[in-house]
C-alpha cells in the first residue's frame, strides 16, 4: 500500500493540464474501514497538501460527527478523490476532476483496502463512476434514494458551503440521511 501511495503521489501524468502543477493528494491504509470518494482537491487543499482541509472538510466532519484526529487516521478513514490534483478554476467553481486519475488508480487502491465497510460517494462525479447505471438522473434523486446503495455505498452531496442552498431546499437530507450517516460511521469505527 505504501508503495502504491508513493506512486500516486509522484504521478504527473496530466501536469500540463493543471494550473498549479501536480500535487496528488490521497490517504489510505489496508486497515481503512471507511473510504470517502470526493471530487478533487481545492486550491486551499492543494497548498496545504492535507485533504479536506477547508470549510467543506469542516462540514463533512460535522456530518459524520468525527473529529480531525479520527478523520485523518488512515487506519480508520481513507480519503480518495476522483481527481488527485487541483484541476483549476472554472466559471462557477473549480473545474471537474481530471478524468485520468480514477481509472488509473482507484481499482488498485480499493483492492488493497480489504477492511472497508462503507464507501461515501461525495458529489456527482463519484456517484456516476461508482454507481454507473444505478445512479439516478440527478444527484438529488440519487442521494434521496440512498437506501438503495447501502450497505456498500452512501451517496452524499458535496459539503461545500456553496451547497447550503441545496440543503435548505432539501431538509430531508438533514432529517433522514445525516442521522444514518452518523450512526453507521460510529458503529463502523467502534468495531
Amino acid at each position: 500500500m505504501q508503495q502504491l501511495l508513493k506512486e500516486i503521489r509522484s504521478c504527473d501524468l496530466c501536469k500540463e493540464s493543471l494550473p498549479l502543477g501536480a500535487n496528488p493528494i490521497v490517504t489510505g491504509s489496508p486497515q481503512s474501514k471507511i473510504v470517502i470518494i470526493g471530487q478533487a482537491p481545492g486550491k486551499i487543499v492543494h497548498e496545504s497538501s492535507i485533504p479536506w482541509n477547508d470549510k467543506s472538510g469542516d462540514n463533512l466532519r460535522k456530518w459524520m460527527d468525527v473529529d480531525r484526529a479520527i478523520f485523518y487516521d488512515p487506519n480508520k478513514i481513507a480519503l480518495v478523490p476522483m481527481g488527485f490534483c487541483y484541476p483549476g478554476r472554472g466559471k462557477s467553481g473549480d473545474l471537474p476532476p481530471r478524468p485520468e486519475c480514477a481509472p488509473l488508480w482507484h481499482r488498485r487502491l480499493m483492492e488493497m483496502m480489504e477492511e472497508v465497510r462503507l464507501t461515501m460517494l461525495v458529489g456527482s462525479y463519484a456517484q456516476a463512476y461508482y454507481l454507473e447505471n444505478r445512479s439516478r438522473k440527478t444527484l438529488t434523486e440519487t442521494v434521496k434514494n440512498f437506501h438503495e446503495y447501502l450497505p456498500e455505498y452512501l451517496p452524499l452531496p458535496h459539503p461545500s458551503p456553496r451547497n447550503n442552498i441545496w440543503q435548505a431546499k432539501n431538509p430531508w437530507f438533514g432529517e433522514e440521511v445525516l442521522p444514518i450517516l452518523k450512526e453507521r460511521v460510529k458503529r463502523i469505527l467502534e468495531e
